[in-house]
This record gives C-alpha cells, sequence and structure tokens, in this order.
C-alpha cells in the first residue's frame, strides 16, 4: 500500500511538472525561435557579402583576366614593377584604386599611417618588403602615399609623453615621433585638427629621409638609379600633391642637410 501510494505521488509530480513545461515552453520556443532568426539573418548578411565578392570576381575574369589573358599569363612568370609604393592601410585610400595602377606596376606595402621605420629600428614587414622591392625587383622609384583624416596620425598626435602603454598602435605610430615633435614646433599655435593635417604631410617627408638610412636604398639613389617621392591625397575634395626628395652627398646630418624637395604638383 505504501509503494502504491509513493507511485502514485511521483506519477502526480511527474504530470505536475509536464503540464508546467507545456505551459512555459511556447515561450521558450519563441525565445529560441526569434535567436535562430537573428543567427540566420546575421549568416545571410555574411552570405551576401561574399556573394558580392563572389560577383566582383568572376566580372573581374571576365572582362579583365580573359580578355587580357597573354599580359596575366606573363604576370604569372614574373613581375617589374616600376614602383613602390607605401600607403596608409586606411580603407579610403586603396592607392591602385585612386592612382589607377594595374597588376604588375607597383609592389605595395600598407600600414598605420604609412610610416617608413629608420633602419636602426630593425625587421619589420615595411622595410622586408623595401628590400625585396629594391634589391630584388629593382624598382626605379619609391612613393610614400599619406593621406588626409589620417586616424594613424591622430593617434601620434594625441599619445603623450613618458607613457608606457601595451597598446601596439602606440608603439607602431612611435615610428613617426619626429615628425610629430617638428609639427609640435612649428605648429603649436594651430588647432589640434590643424596640427594633424600638419604632421600628415611631415610624417612623409620625415619617411622619406628615413629611407635613406638604408643602405642599399642610399646607394641606389646616389646612383641615380632609384628616386623617392612624397604624396598626399585628400579626399575632401579629391586633390592629389606630389612631390621628389632630392638627395646629394652621403650624409643625412641635420646641420649639414644635402636634400631637397623639388618638382612639386598639385593634382586638382
Amino acid at each position: 500500500m505504501l509503494l502504491q501510494m509513493s507511485a502514485f505521488h511521483i506519477c502526480r509530480t511527474t504530470l505536475a511538472l509536464r503540464l508546467k513545461a507545456s505551459r512555459e515552453s511556447p515561450g521558450l520556443t519563441q525565445e529560441l525561435t526569434n535567436k535562430k532568426q537573428k543567427s540566420v539573418a546575421g549568416n545571410q548578411t555574411g552570405c551576401d557579402l561574399f556573394n558580392e565578392m563572389k560577383h566582383r570576381f568572376l566580372s573581374f575574369k571576365k572582362h579583365k583576366y580573359l580578355e587580357n589573358l597573354e599580359c596575366y599569363q606573363n604576370l604569372a612568370k614574373s613581375q617589374a614593377p616600376k614602383f613602390m609604393v607605401i600607403a596608409c592601410a586606411d580603407s579610403r585610400v586603396c592607392p591602385s584604386y585612386i592612382l589607377g595602377f594595374q597588376p604588375g606596376e607597383a609592389f605595395v606595402v600598407r600600414n598605420v599611417a604609412n610610416l617608413v621605420p629608420p633602419f636602426e629600428n630593425g625587421p619589420s614587414e615595411t622595410n622586408a618588403a623595401l628590400e625585396f622591392s629594391v634589391n630584388s625587383l629593382e624598382v626605379e622609384n619609391i612613393l610614400v602615399v599619406g593621406h588626409s583624416c589620417c586616424g594613424g596620425i591622430r593617434a601620434l598626435m594625441s599619445m603623450q609623453d613618458e607613457v608606457n602603454s601595451s597598446s601596439f598602435i602606440r608603439s607602431w605610430v612611435v615610428v613617426g615621433k619626429n615628425a610629430r615633435l617638428s609639427t609640435k614646433t612649428v605648429a603649436s599655435s594651430l588647432s589640434f585638427d590643424q596640427q594633424c593635417r600638419h604632421c600628415e604631410k611631415e610624417s612623409i617627408n620625415r619617411s622619406l629621409l628615413n629611407l635613406l638610412t638604408y643602405p642599399w636604398i642610399e646607394e641606389r639613389v646616389t646612383r641615380g638609379l632609384l628616386s623617392i617621392h612624397g604624396g598626399y591625397y585628400n579626399f575632401i575634395d579629391c586633390t592629389f600633391e606630389k612631390w621628389t626628395l632630392e638627395y646629394r652627398g652621403t650624409t643625412l646630418n641635420e646641420e649639414n642637410a644635402q636634400y631637397s624637395l623639388i618638382n612639386r604638383e598639385f593634382w586638382c
């Protein structure tokens, strides 16, 4: 009898739990359904992006690759670009799109704030690209391209002196510290935005000088086999400034500078 009552109690408890679960399940099911729909919607957005990328690639293959098949087959064998371009990683300033470089015409490396570290800083992806383009590809021109509204330069101008930081961004943009110091000296009376604009151009020139700290670049420039240029793209009004660094001699001593900026052009 005791066992029967116990079994009856268990049965009633189980039934109650089932009824409770059945009453709550629509809400729970709806919540799970909504989450699933949101997840599917997110996946569809990702799929849409890659579908668009797929169509762009197939369009490139049809209208560019196949229509210029011989050119691309030759590029598959070797490359001989005339330019090495150092540009910013900013998504708004793709140098090939802006300057119309075609495949095989420019060896490009992009980094935050289009900076060139000096030779003594040691290995980086930028100077590895420089070494390959200058010594192996024997490019005839190096073009450093900066741009307006550069977040990397803004980070450089915003950093505090003597502050230790684990930030990868700060550790990189500090390469441009001389451009920052120069800007703070000559443009201290300007607004912060104007100082950033000044530093955007000053950092390009400092990078041009840093290029000459690499022995194999300095040697080819001295022999007239390599030219160094700066460029500044203002995407607010779509203009482009271009200039060339003329270098004479074998020393970059600031007190006896043997370089100048020549052949300035303004494209608008």
